[in-house]
């Protein structure tokens, strides 16, 4: 049997609605709309320069170093253990830290639609809820994580829909809340620059199936279930902007309301619009459910592979012998999560600056991988060129220089603008940018603490090994 074949249960509509789930992110649609207009002229640069380059490379090497590690594989083969020790933890540590992110937006929403003026202490019980259930359906067993999953996508394909569709229908009624002209839909700097790096934070994780290569039936299907699941992808972020900004005026789209203000806008107040309203707005919430649990799945498997390797420590390897699932690093993710939301809730004034401040700070931490990733994709290139590609990305090696070089530069450019978002103003808000720099600093530091211990134990134990082989 073809090496590349196993008895895994993904084929390529699972696999792209796993794609499909991990990188859309209906949470942070409200942010390019708050871009206004012109978030139309980013998104169509943002596909064409870096999302393409990206999911050809992501291709090329799922699918020539298969393994359920991932990223973390790719970069250890290219660099050595030590930055894939950083690798992992940047990528693992991150979903405990966007977690709380995308759980204060689902409480301020359920306020939103369900319990107008909810004081934080419940919304905080409610994100604290929500993590726990996701670390549960994550520990329980990969069948029912991947059917959240599937779930969760097509939900985020019919909200996204709603949203596209609804606005133009309001359009047609009421006429544009916003100026779509050639001019106002080309890319521009002086317009929401501060929001320009969630675009590209809304098109990471194509490479997160990657993880579940056991779980493939062909691990030839991954290209195929990238790309279907960029182009699904690339029309549904610009249909639903597009919704958003033909229904609500750009100054009006708040981070953390404004999917619901735009479903009001587009249904109205009477009984059939307000319950579509409270329908959809559920389907929504729904959605930030599945997105964590694909991303708590995807990450917690590469940092267990990364510990019983003897890089992370030994309690993010523990594996439930029932299920076969990352327990403790699932539970771990878990533990940071309700640690950040209590910390976050009690420096933040409103869900707004709570979200945007936490969304920011993970999301810089989230973005650090893919800084090792293309550089590993040059490096594998040019060491290990003979190796059998079953997808290979087309062109010389000029080509290649130009592709990962465009994408380390998208990357780079969206992490420094999610700490200092004023910087083409040549300003610095240090009341916003000093505690997101520092978490960043922090969770580095842990990381490399993390790495002195890893460069100790690997020391010892082949010290121990060197000494048994002498002795006997």
């Amino acid at each position: 049997m073809d090496a590349q074949v196993s008895k895994g249960k993904m084929g390529v509509t699972s696999l792209a609605l796993f794609s499909l789930c991990a990188v859309i992110v209906v949470d942070t649609l409200t942010a390019s709309a708050s871009i206004g207009v012109s978030s139309i002229g980013w998104w169509l640069v943002t596909l064409v320069i870096f999302v393409i380059p990206y999911g050809l490379i992501t291709s090329e090497l799922g699918t020539t170093y298969p393994g359920d590690g991932g990223i973390y594989d790719w970069v250890k083969k290219a660099f050595g253990y030590k930055w894939a020790v950083r690798t992992t933890w940047f990528y693992w540590i991150n979903v405990g830290l966007w977690m709380p992110a995308v759980y204060i937006m689902f409480a301020g929403m359920f306020s939103e639609l369900f319990a107008p003026g909810l004081s934080l202490f419940w919304q905080i019980i409610i994100c604290i809820a929500l993590t726990w259930l996701t670390i549960w359906i994550c520990n329980v067993s990969v069948d029912v994580g991947v059917w959240v999953t599937n779930i969760g996508a097509i939900l985020k394909i019919t909200v996204i829909s709603i949203l596209g569709f609804g606005g133009f229908i309001y359009a047609a009624k009421h006429g544009v809340a916003n100026e779509f002209s050639i001019e106002a839909m080309m890319p521009s700097l002086d317009t929401g620059v501060a929001f320009l790096p969630a675009l590209v934070f809304n098109l990471m994780g194509f490479e997160l199936v990657a993880t579940m290569t056991k779980e493939m039936k062909d691990v030839r299907d991954m290209p195929k279930s990238i790309f279907l699941a960029a182009a699904i992808t690339a029309f549904l972020y610009v249909f639903g902007t597009v919704g958003i900004l033909m229904a609500l005026p750009v100054q009006d789209i708040g981070l953390v309301a404004g999917i619901i203000d735009t479903l009001r806008k587009l249904f109205g107040t009477g009984l059939f619009g307000q319950s579509m309203v409270y329908v959809i707005g559920t389907m929504a919430l729904l959605t930030f459910i599945g997105n964590m649990v694909t991303w708590t799945m995807g990450a917690s498997r590469a940092a267990a592979e990364a510990a019983g390797e003897g890089e992370l420590p030994d309690v993010v390897a523990k594996m439930s012998e029932k299920h076969d699932t990352p327990v403790g690093a699932n539970n771990i993710t878990g533990i940071l999560s309700t640690v950040v939301i209590i910390a976050y809730a009690i420096f933040a004034q409103s869900s707004d600056e709570l979200f945007w401040s936490v969304f920011a700070f993970s999301s810089c931490i989230f973005l650090l991988p893919y800084l090792f990733m293309f550089p590993s994709y040059l490096k594998l290139r040019i060491a290990d060129g003979d190796r059998e590609r079953p997808f290979r990305v087309p062109g010389g090696m000029g080509v290649q220089w130009l592709l990962s070089i465009v994408c380390f530069l998208t990357i780079a450019q969206a992490v420094v603008l999610f700490i200092f978002p004023d910087l083409f103003t040549l300003s610095v808000d240090w009341v916003y940018s000093a505690p997101v720099l520092f978490g960043v600093i922090l969770t580095v530091g842990i990381g490399e603490y993390l790495l002195t211990l890893a460069v100790k134990k690997k020391a010892q134990s082949e010290k121990t090994v060197t000494y048994e082989e002498h002795t006997a």
